[in-house]
């Protein structure tokens, strides 16, 4: 069975979206690598104008979807292993290491809320994971929910043809990508990188991992302190490993 997205929403309209074009649209469509499936969360409402969502409790503007509701939305779904997301913005920020995780699963559910959000009660009682995909409010979760979902299917083997590109991309090791250029050589009087198109490959490395450590600092310095933190206590272990592999050679001679 492929991995498979499920998305309970009040909007099942607004999918695929792009979720259906380019690669990630032929890898579900025609390859069959991965599925995608949507609930409307109306039609868990025992309610007979349909109404789902009901007044904060104490008071405040706006309505909060119903506990009641979204539990017989995601029971109705056959159980499974798959991780259960919420996409909130008072969420924990969606990261490539949590979508490595969720992506070896054989699946995900993700919940869109909206109005004010949903009852919390639902989301603790089911065990839900919420995730925000940065730091501004969105109408409802329905395009964050497309930002998870194609972050997870583009990891999964042969959605993006070549494995290997996704090696030096952004975060994969701490740090962003490099700046990519191509044709035509000279563009508004601005000329490629002496350095890429040279044709060595030694120095082609070089720059590349210099401009992601530059933009990395200059851009991210949260992420630039963390790659300084595990560079140090790397090069502090292999100096300890080489000092006790110095001193097991003295001992031997």
């Amino acid at each position: 069975m492929p991995f498979t997205a499920t998305v309970l929403t009040m909007f099942p309209e607004a999918f695929p979206g792009p979720l259906g074009v380019s690669l990630i649209g032929t890898a579900w469509r025609e390859k069959g690598l991965w599925a995608l499936q949507t609930l409307d969360i109306r039609d868990f409402s025992e309610d007979k104008r349909g109404f789902l969502d009901d007044t904060p409790a104490g008071g405040g503007p706006g309505a909060v979807l119903k506990a009641d509701v979204v539990a017989r939305a995601l029971d109705s779904i056959p159980g499974s292993s798959r991780p259960l997301l919420y996409m909130s913005a008072r969420g924990r920020p969606l990261t490539q290491a949590r979508v490595k995780d969720w992506a070896t699963h054989d699946g995900i559910t993700v919940l869109c809320g909206r109005f004010e959000g949903v009852d919390q009660r639902v989301l603790d009682v089911r065990g839900f994971e919420e995730v925000a995909v940065g730091d501004a409010v969105l109408a409802g979760g329905e395009a964050a929910a497309m930002v998870v979902i194609e972050a997870c299917v583009r990891l999964i083997p042969g959605v993006l043809g070549a494995a290997d590109s996704l090696s030096s991309e952004s975060f994969e090791d701490g740090l962003l990508e490099h700046p990519q250029y191509t044709r035509p050589r000279t563009f508004e009087g601005l000329e490629i990188p002496e350095v890429l198109v040279s044709g060595d490959h030694r120095r082609v490395a070089e720059w590349r991992q210099a401009q992601r450590e530059e933009t990395t600092k200059a851009r991210r310095p949260d992420l630039w302190a963390v790659h300084l933190e595990k560079t140090k206590t790397a090069e502090s272990a292999s100096a300890k490993s080489q000092l006790k592999g110095a001193k097991a050679r003295g001992e031997d001679e």
